[in-house]
């Protein structure tokens, strides 16, 4: 049978009559699944996501009766491009998350495909348990695609691969056949389950010698099948399983090893002059028996203090390289000696012994990031993952980066290394032009060719994928490659299971996805590299992104998914460009919460591409009325202002329930809304002034004079009694905020650039601007910059920018100020995303930690976002991203102060759960919320 390409609705059609119903050929969805983590783009004639593992075999069937292809999907965060391929891609983590069962005594898990890493150590970390592979995507990555790789992480040399911890699993084969396999089975009992198996074990036995020479040479050698697995005396089908990157069947579920954590670790950081001379101290400290042993060069730990500052980053020992070293042991005692007896293995001064678990914490944070920081290289252009995973044995893997760093020279190129050391595996970013694959493809084969010298493998645990399985031939004899047809042969005869991959591969360059353009403008959205952080199941203390792929668990919904369809879109793949459906699609549910600015490792920020899109979507075309009423609203509460009492005439026309929640819809306003109440009195403008006191300049933007000008008032009190002279702006002043996030940015231009004017005075005599609302603040510290870039207001907001600050902010930093006493406060916080992503909470922090008070902070977003949890059709979303911890966090503790800064937070809890919110200046006041 050949591989054919039949139309995506007869495939669509075909897997219904078979009863499967989540499958789609729509076009945002098939645009977003044309990606992973790698360089490659292949778009799938369809995607199927199954509801059940029984799902999988209807879908195999169908598929191989129409010919189609079958790539098997969890997360999308292969780096070699084995998530991506045409026909049917199946993805697993939409709905195969099922933690089948727990077996404490055994320490087993069994597991669907698409269970989250994070969801199982979860799940079982009260039983003092876990899984041991750990690697750095494990928010996202799904224990089926880490079976497909084979995967590793941090601390292999602990635990071991993904094969080493499978004690069985359930495969689905290209005849619809679904047999269980596991590692206490013999090789006769393997034999007899099906002609697949036979065969296969047949070839292997015809070619033993071959095996035991090529195959399972060291611990990294993932590339290629584990045939060593399939030998009579390593038998393991459940390990040869691992690694086949979905070419032999399905994964259709998996019982997995768990572990107990050691009592007690510490963490032994040592710094080199270079990265090889890191790389030679590897045998040395191997014979200390690490739990892990990470590389890590300078430049990344540079980009770590620039990108986040320097407190994110504790004292490192001297030197241009590091390895981080873990030890475990029954004691802390223990471990502290075992750390100082490896430091005087290196001499004095070369290295430290971190025993503040926190101080630890955040150094393997540095390792954690390496990927997604790496994506620029020390030259600031895009660094790519096309060499990202070679592998040698560790005792030859100082002299293998010396010569790697020649190679980069000799081809004009640069990156960021790093890796599992103790291993012997480098992962590394390079700046490889894209705009022409000549370059790439030299490069690559010459990178294989020099690994192989070394006696290593072309991956140490991504797999091959797209990205080396043409270059298998430079690390396999053909004898070898002839038996790995074999086997794959016997287990899908068509070819027609993740075709390209390990077998018969298409050149290297093919479906890559060149880019030679900027990443200005909505180009910035070619900086996704697909890492999937936005995919994370849970957003933790001090994480928004993404809430939209929290509520839905859509690809298309998170920022990856959404970034790939405006790739499509501005590099030509989508019919109409920018104008076509699927991009309504994909960013219709983006919230502007700008999360993705400060948690995505490579600074993707949708938000301004949201707004850039919508500026070009509706140049010449009617907008939708939320834009003229939600939208403009600043517009229209400065009309109502005019008014004596005009709200409060409005409220007494004596309109029905009925005839309000129309109004409501006219509006664009979902009628299940509430629309907050304005205050009763204005702000009075009257502030004492302190002579000879510094001056601080409060902007009440609009939302606080309008709806809470105490806010205004309580900080300016704070603020004389931190010593300053205080100056409301004037009234009528607007950020521009709510123009910027409907696209329309002319308006918001004219805004901002007035309220830049106005402030530039005060900014360039040194005078310190306050913003209360954040998102404003927000503006004000990097919007109102990109807007007036190129205008003659660009320098005054540069100004502008470095001169505002929150209230927090200012106060922390005010020599003398103390805090009132709050200890017997519970505060919940909800910090507005908008300063999460531009502003930071640290300030916040440390005021109410210096004043006493016991802080539940959150993470997420509290799904108002502005205007967006107000539109018609975004109701039930904006819920479900508050009950993913702002609703909670209030049922758990109906007492709690709610400190929210933003309106839009304090509008949603009131709307939701009833419960007022406070500003910080209240809290600081001591002020209650003022009814309404």
């Amino acid at each position: 049978m050949s591989v054919t390409s039949p139309s995506g609705d007869s495939i669509v059609a075909a897997l219904r009559r078979r009863g499967v119903e989540d499958v789609s050929v729509d076009r945002a969805l098939r645009s977003a699944y044309s990606f992973d983590a790698s360089l490659y783009r292949v778009e799938p004639a369809a995607v199927a996501r199954p509801r059940s593992p029984a799902e999988l075999v209807p879908i195999v069937r169908a598929c191989a009766e129409l010919g189609v292809p079958v790539t098997a999907r969890g997360a999308g965060t292969s780096i070699a491009g084995n998530a991506v391929g045409p026909g049917v891609v199946v993805d697993s983590s939409r709905h195969l998350t099922g933690i089948v069962a727990v077996d404490e005594e055994r320490r087993q898990a069994v597991v669907e495909p698409g269970v989250v890493h994070a969801s199982l150590q979860q799940r079982v970390r009260p039983l003092g348990l876990r899984f041991g592979p750990d690697p750095s995507s494990h928010t996202r990555c799904t224990i089926g695609g880490m079976v497909g790789n084979n995967a590793c992480g941090t601390r292999a040399l602990g635990y071991g691969r993904t094969s080493d911890n499978l004690a069985a699993a359930s495969l689905v084969l290209v005849d619809g056949d679904v047999l269980t396999v596991s590692r206490d089975q013999s090789r006769d009992e393997v034999r007899r389950l099906h002609p697949a198996w036979s065969t296969a074990l047949d070839a292997v036995d015809r070619e033993l010698a071959l095996v035991r020479t090529e195959f399972g040479r060291f611990t990294r050698q993932v590339s290629g099948y584990g045939l060593e697995h399939l030998l009579p005396e390593r038998f393991d089908a459940a390990a040869f399983l691992a690694g086949s990157e979905g070419t032999l069947g399905l994964l259709s579920e998996a019982t997995v090893d768990l572990v107990t954590d050691p009592p007690a670790t510490v963490l032994v950081v040592l710094g080199f002059g270079s990265i090889g001379d890191a790389g030679d101290a590897v045998p040395l400290v191997l014979g200390h028996s690490p739990r892990a042993c990470e590389g890590l060069d300078r430049r990344i730990v540079d980009i770590v203090r620039e990108r986040f500052g320097p407190l994110a980053v504790p004292a490192l020992p001297l030197g241009a390289a590091w390895l981080f070293v873990e030890l475990a042991g029954d004691t802390a005692k223990e471990v502290a000696e075992a750390g100082q007896r490896l430091l005087g293995a290196f001499g004095s001064g070369s290295g430290l012994v971190v025993t503040d678990p926190l101080a630890a914490t955040a150094l393997w944070r540095i390792r954690e990031d390496g990927a997604g920081l790496s994506a620029t290289s020390p030259r600031g252009r895009p660094a790519h993952a096309g060499w990202e995973d070679a592998a040698v044995p560790p005792e030859r893997l100082g002299a293998y980066l010396r010569d790697f760093d020649d190679l980069l020279v000799a081809h004009d190129l640069t990156g960021l290394p790093y890796g599992h050391f103790g291993d012997g595996c480098l992962h590394i970013r390079i700046d490889v032009p894209l705009d022409d694959p000549g370059p790439y493809r030299a490069f690559v084969a010459d990178a294989a060719d020099l690994v192989v010298s070394y006696g290593g493998s072309l991956s140490g645990e991504h797999g091959d994928g797209r990205a080396r399985s043409e270059l298998l031939a430079r690390m396999y004899s053909p004898q070898a490659l002839a038996l790995m047809r074999a086997v794959k042969r016997a287990f899908d005869p068509d070819g027609l299971l993740n075709p390209g991959v390990l077998v018969d591969p298409a050149p290297l360059e093919s479906d890559l996805r060149l880019q030679g353009m900027s990443r200005e403008g909505l180009a910035g959205s070619l900086r996704c590299t697909g890492v999937g952080r936005c995919r994370a199941e849970h957003s933790g203390p001090g994480i928004v992104m993404c809430p939209s792929y929290l509520a839905t668990s859509e690809e298309v919904d998170s920022t990856r998914g959404r970034a790939r369809v405006l790739q499509d879109a501005i590099t030509g793949r989508l019919p109409l460009g920018l104008q076509d459906p699927a991009v309504d699609e994909a960013l219709e549910l983006c919230l502007s919460c700008k999360g993705c600015l400060s948690d995505c490792p490579t600074g993707v920020d949708m938000a301004h591409y949201k707004s850039l899109w919508l500026e070009q979507r509706y140049a010449s075309q009617p907008r939708p009325v939320t834009h003229h009423t939600l939208g403009s609203l600043p517009h229209w509460l400065a009309a109502l202002r005019r008014v004596p009492h005009p709200l409060g005439r409005l409220a007494g026309l004596g309109l029905s329930a009925v005839q309000g929640r129309g109004v409501l819809r006219l509006a664009g306003v979902d009628p299940r809304r509430s629309l907050p109440r304005p205050a009763a009195r204005r702000l009075d403008r009257r502030v004492r002034t302190k002579p000879g006191a510094p001056g601080v300049v409060v902007l009440v933007d609009t939302f606080t004079e309008a709806f809470a000008p105490e806010i205004a008032t309580d900080a300016a009190a704070v603020l004389r009694s931190a010593g300053y002279s205080v100056t409301f702006t004037r009234q009528g002043v607007c950020c521009g905020l709510t123009w910027i996030s409907t696209g329309q940015r002319d308006e918001a231009r004219s805004r901002v650039g007035e309220l830049v004017r106005l402030l530039e005075a005060a900014a360039a005599a040194g005078v310190p601007i306050v913003g209360l609302e954040p998102s404003c603040t927000a503006v004000l510290r990097g919007d109102a910059v990109e807007l007036l870039r190129g205008t003659e207001d660009e320098a005054g907001a540069r100004a502008v920018a470095g001169a505002t600050h929150t209230l927090a902010e200012l106060l922390d930093r005010t020599d003398g100020w103390q805090p009132p006493d709050l200890s017997d406060l519970r505060v919940v916080a909800q910090p507005h995303c908008h300063q999460h992503a531009v502003m930071g909470y640290a300030a916040d922090l440390a005021i109410l930690e210096r004043a006493g008070a016991a802080v539940h902070r959150l993470g997420g977003c509290c799904g108002m976002a502005g205007d967006f949890g107000m539109e018609i059709g975004h109701y039930e979303v904006s819920v479900r991203i508050a009950e993913q911890q702002l609703l909670p966090a209030l049922r758990a503790d109906p007492q709690a102060v709610l400190l929210a800064d933003g309106f839009s937070c304090r509008t949603q809890a009131m709307d939701l759960a009833h419960r007022e919110g406070r500003h910080l200046a209240q809290l600081l006041t001591g002020a209650q919320p003022v009814s309404r």
